[in-house]
């Protein structure tokens, strides 16, 4: 047999489709029962397949790693991709952010479609069957040991995925083939995940709250200790293309967010969390969520003012009902202090600078983040010095190659992940079936 594929995701199917249409014979090894099972899932099971952003932009999506992947997207990048997903059926759509969406809303579609690529070209698939290690004479490849035995190879392409949703086969059992070869397995970590906090009381008394256009700002430092005023006023984080904040904060988004019964969740935390996760090595972490990122200070002092002198006779409580989710009055009221049937007209200065201070400035210290089997998708991995980024070839053992998540890159939400499997799966299937018929 000339190319093993280890892993039957979205990197792996299209490896092994490849490089069986370049000519090699290609079996596909898949421990769990069904190709395609993180594929399934993604983007809330609608697929998120790819993002309109040009290229130069999408490289910027995977922060200094992303240069890893400029010879990969030469070779297949998103019009490439489109192509082939049109060719079996598959038609797709732009939404918010750029995103590419099947026009189905189907992730089950597109593996299908995958299904079929695989049967058009030949490819064993095995499903079932877990490789244990890749077996290697003289630093070159010749076949991988499974439970059932050993398949020989020429050619192995580990497309093992992370540790991030191991049900679906991701449980990284890659990362312990490549480190027995002598590979560096860059720390791993868990990357757009949702975030614990220390109040965990206060986050359960605000459980399901949907906050849409607030500002999150994470400091490396404890929440008590924030200085406010240091919330920048832009976002700063790896894709913006803004410098860096100063310390202590470490980075500040504008977006959609969650209070969950364990902390905070939604959009704009999982961009956040990884740098969180990072930084929680260092010290302390906590957050500020300004409610109201659109007002500055002054601004909402007169808004405030405006509003305790219209509604005079309504009490606190009811004039925060205009201000906040409901779920959010009765812990506004306890944070401030402020007596909940007090009229707006009695509504002092200082109780309005509590109001405003929590309206800008609502914290949590962060605890930790959840586990990584909770993780859209796991940070760290084989180190990328080691693999050739024209080839995706093992720069330690010949006839190996690499692709997907197994590698030490990863990005933000809006279809970058996904676009990265499909091209360097398509790149280590393409030499891999070069190298065989070397």
């Amino acid at each position: 047999m000339h190319v093993i594929v280890v892993g039957g995701g979205a990197g792996g199917m299209m490896g092994a489709g490849i490089a069986a249409k370049r000519g090699a014979k290609v079996i596909l090894l898949e421990k769990t029962r069904n190709l395609g099972q993180k594929l399934l899932i993604s983007g809330k099971t609608r697929c998120n397949l790819t993002n309109v952003k040009d290229i130069d932009e999408f490289i910027s999506m995977y922060g200094p790693n992303g240069r890893f992947l400029y010879s990969a997207f030469h070779h297949f990048f998103r019009e490439d991709l489109l192509a082939f997903l049109s060719h079996y059926g598959i038609e797709t759509k732009i939404e918010r952010g750029g995103r590419i969406f099947p026009v189905s809303d189907s992730a089950g579609d597109v593996v299908n479609a995958f299904r079929k690529f695989l049967s058009d070209q030949d490819v064993q698939v095995v499903t079932g069957s877990r490789v244990k290690g890749v077996q290697v004479t003289n630093r070159r490849v010749t076949g991988v040991q499974t439970d059932e035995g050993e398949y020989p190879a020429k050619a192995v392409i580990l497309a093992t995925g992370g540790s991030t949703y191991p049900a679906t086969g991701s449980s990284g059992d890659g990362y312990k083939i490549a480190a027995t070869l002598g590979h560096n397995i860059i720390g791993l970590r868990p990357a757009l995940v949702p975030l614990v906090v220390e109040e965990v009381p206060l986050a359960k008394s605000m459980q399901g709250v949907s906050l849409c256009n607030v500002r999150l700002t994470a400091f490396q430092c404890r929440s008590d200790e924030i200085d406010a005023s240091m919330t920048p006023t832009h976002d700063t984080g790896r894709d913006t293309g803004k410098k860096c904040p100063p310390r202590p904060v470490i980075e500040s988004r504008m977006g959609d967010m969650m209070i969950t019964h364990f902390g905070i969740g939604g959009p704009v935390t999982l961009l956040m969390s990884l740098v969180v996760v990072d930084a929680l090595e260092h010290g302390h972490v906590s957050v500020s969520i300004d409610l109201k990122p659109a007002l500055g200070r002054n601004q909402l002092r007169d808004r405030l003012q405006r509003d305790f002198d219209r509604f005079s006779k309504r009490s606190y409580r009811r004039i925060l009902d205009g201000l906040l989710p409901a779920k959010m009055v009765e812990p506004f009221v306890v944070m401030t202090g402020i007596p909940p049937d007090k009229p707006g007209n009695q509504i002092n200065a200082e109780e309005r600078e509590k109001l405003i201070d929590l309206l800008k400035s609502l914290r949590f210290n962060v605890k930790s983040a959840l586990p990584m089997s909770s993780a859209i998708v796991t940070a760290g991995g084989v180190s990328l010095k080691e693999i050739d980024p024209r080839t995706m070839a093992s720069r330690l053992i010949d006839g190996l190659y690499f692709c997907g998540e197994i590698m030490d890159i990863d990005a933000d939400t809006g279809g970058y992940n996904l676009q990265a499997a499909f091209s360097t799966g398509y790149l280590a299937g393409d030499q891999a079936a070069a190298y065989v018929h070397i």
